[in-house]
């Protein structure tokens, strides 16, 4: 499980001063389930996600991920998850194959568990047509795929996606999607970022809305839908942001 609470993040910029890039932030997502953190670019996704992934530490606030506290059992935390971001970059040298092992590896998996999951992962991610094929020379959506073959290669429960199909086609998008709801029916915990609202209407148990660092409604889209008296997630959403309506989560 992943459990949030009061989340926040200040900033130093030398002209700006304090910036408050996340503010208060609270939330749960639960084993097999899908949490959808909705929000326009600098909302304030990618911060909340990175201080889970133990990427960045809370300025206050804390966070639990498996059971482990994030700021003071960061190494726990993070073995029990995969972190996908947009930033997630590849060894341009390595095969994908090579590269995925590799990682496989780092995370101390034995040399047969290894082969099998890595296999298992090729297969399932539509990519033995290009895992032997060296990085450097993936489309956009081959590496978006290594990637995802990389944070899930030591089978983690507790699974973060980024943004994940931002700049793919629609065929790669579709087969990433398929794949996070897998996640889901697996049992795995999953927080699925997007501004994508159809992609969240599709994956999400619950949803949570936020902007400028706050989160500013929760709940099922259902629930959604009743609170704000809107039935598209589109509509909810902009009714939300833009204060006609929001209410607090």
């Amino acid at each position: 499980m992943i459990e949030a609470r009061g989340l926040t993040k200040v900033f130093h910029d030398k002209k700006r001063g304090a910036v408050r890039a996340v503010e208060g932030v609270s939330f749960r997502c639960e084993p097999g389930r899908i949490y959808g953190l909705l929000g326009a670019n600098g909302a304030g996704k990618t911060t909340t996600l990175r201080m889970l992934a133990t990427i960045l530490t809370p300025t206050s606030g804390g966070a639990t991920v498996a059971g482990f506290d994030v700021v003071g059992e960061p190494e726990r935390a993070r073995a029990s998850l995969g972190f996908l971001s947009t930033a997630t970059a590849l060894y341009g040298r390595l095969t994908a194959r090579e590269f995925v092992e590799y990682f496989g590896r780092l995370h101390g998996l034995r040399d047969d568990v290894l082969r099998e999951r890595v296999n298992v992962l090729l297969s399932r991610l539509e990519m033995n047509d290009f895992c032997d094929r060296r990085c450097d020379s993936f489309s956009t959506g081959m590496k978006q795929k290594t990637s995802i073959a990389r944070v899930l290669v030591h089978d983690p429960p507790v699974m973060i996606f980024d943004e994940p199909t931002t700049g793919l086609d629609v065929m790669t998008a579709r087969t990433i999607i398929s794949f996070i709801r897998e996640c889901r029916e697996h049992g795995k915990t999953v927080i699925f970022s997007t501004h994508v609202m159809s992609e969240a209407e599709k994956l999400c148990d619950r949803i949570g809305i936020i902007h400028s660092g706050r989160l500013l409604a929760e709940g099922t889209l259902e629930e959604l839908r009743a609170r704000i008296g809107i039935h598209d997630l589109e509509d909810i959403f902009v009714r939300v942001v833009t204060g006609a309506g929001g209410h607090p989560a």
